[in-house]
Formats: C-alpha cells, structure tokens, sequence
C-alpha cells in the first residue's frame, strides 16, 4: 500500500459526522454583518422561537447568540433544545435540517455558524372534513389517562463561531 494511503483514511475518518453529512436545506453564506448589528440567524414558526446573533467586535465573545419567542401570543407546537445537550442522532430519529454561515463584515475570518437538526415528532393529527387537525378536550384527556401522549416535533440548534477573531 503506498504511504499516501493510509493517511487518506485516516483524515476521512477524522472528520466529523456533520460534515460528511448535508442538511436538507441548501443555501449560501448569509450576506457579511457589521459588528453591534443585531440580526436573525433563522426563524423556527413551529417552535415560536428565532435564533438571534450580532457580532461584538471584541476578541471574547466575538460573538453572542440568543433565543427570542417570535409573538407572545404563539402556541409551540415544536420545542427547541441545545443541540449540545440532546447530542443529536441519525439513528435515533435526527435528521441534519439546515446550517446558516454568517460571515463577519468587519473581521474577514470569522464566521458564524448555526446546525438545525430536527426530528418529527408522533404528534400528527388526521385532518377533519374543513382540512384542519383539531384537538377535543375530552379525547386527549381520555388519551393522557390511558398513556398515549404525542411526542411534539423537536429542534435542535448548535451554535458555534468559527476561524479567529480580529483584534
């Protein structure tokens, strides 16, 4: 075996998972944000959740990250985890959903970036005559009792920042 080889294997097994994998949403690096600019990284409606960022222009953090509820008369029908604390699982129902890279306007090498797993949830309603998935007081509290609880639909998000901060 030439010599190259075995180093080839050894950095295609060293990379991780999420990186061999694609999400199902494809797109290009957001456009470049402007430090102390505050802007959404991505809109979850189903978790009335929107993942927020701004870039500090400091060295720690160089950038900061929160979660905003999108109106505060929104009715989740999805939850939204640290992906960091479910550890997020093709094999346990996970699937790789989005990544969004947001470039820094002020700092060439410093990127961004946001990992949307997702995993369906078993709360699918059959939709009645007028096409709508309706909830009876009476039949959940008959399924609560009887232990058939729907598993709501559940996201994932990984927050990180990549390459070095200016200083």
């Amino acid at each position: 075996m030439p010599p190259i080889a075995p180093l080839a294997l050894a950095l295609l097994l060293a990379v991780p998972a999420a990186a061999q994998e694609r999400p199902e949403i494809s797109r290009e690096p957001a456009k470049a944000q402007a430090d102390g600019a505050a802007h959404t990284l991505r809109t979850i409606p189903e978790a009335c959740a929107r993942i927020e960022g701004v870039f500090t222009g400091q060295a720690e953090p160089p950038y900061r990250f929160s979660v905003k509820q999108t109106s505060p008369g929104c009715q989740p029908r999805a939850r939204l985890v640290n992906a960091d604390d479910v550890a997020p699982d093709p094999a346990q129902g996970w699937l790789y959903h989005d990544e969004i890279r947001i470039p820094s306007a002020a700092c060439s090498g410093l990127v961004a970036v946001a990992r949307i797993w997702r995993k369906p949830g078993t709360d699918t309603l059959a939709l009645d005559a007028q096409g709508r998935a309706r909830i009876y007081l009476d039949q959940a509290k008959a399924d609560a009792e009887a232990g058939r609880v729907r598993d709501p639909a559940m996201y994932a998000a990984q927050l990180r920042v990549e390459g070095d901060a200016c200083r």
